[in-house]
């Protein structure tokens, strides 16, 4: 065992110091955690819209499905986009047109609870005459997911 005992020799001189100082690095991580756990939900959904209940467990995706939202005044929305009902069937064969039609793309419908049934109906008779078979309903789950 050493000492640090004051000598002639090491007079002025101090050894360096071989520790590291991990709180700054610890510090900095959890306020990007706390930044990330903050922005993450904001990210998913850029059109708001209530969602209703249901317990139905969430669906396998095999590539990115195509989001179609109705907000609370019934404003249609494709992806982040706004669009309206008269242009809708013409996007929806555009859309048709340019994938492979033997394999369409998943469409997730996004409706505000407030909505009339026949309003939803309407938006989903558009998608069945374009050829998009693969419908599904988004909801929240009973917990809140």
């Amino acid at each position: 065992m050493s000492m640090n005992l004051p000598s002639q020799r090491g007079r002025g001189r101090r050894a360096p110091m071989a520790d590291i100082n991990v709180t700054p690095l610890v510090d900095v991580m959890l306020v990007l955690l706390i930044i990330f756990m903050v922005t993450a939900p904001l990210l998913t959904a850029g059109v708001p819209v209530t969602l209703p209940d249901s317990r139905a467990k969430a669906l396998d995706q095999d590539q990115k499905p195509l989001v179609l939202s109705l907000d609370g005044e019934g404003k249609l929305f494709l992806d982040k986009d706004p669009l309206s009902e008269a242009t809708l069937p013409d996007m929806l064969a555009q859309l048709a047109a340019k994938g492979d039609p033997a394999k369409p793309p998943q469409v997730f419908l996004r409706a505000d609870r407030k909505l009339d049934y026949g309003h939803v109906m309407r938006v989903m008779g558009e998608l069945n005459r374009a050829g998009y078979n693969r419908v599904a309903l988004v909801t929240v789950g009973q917990d809140g997911q």
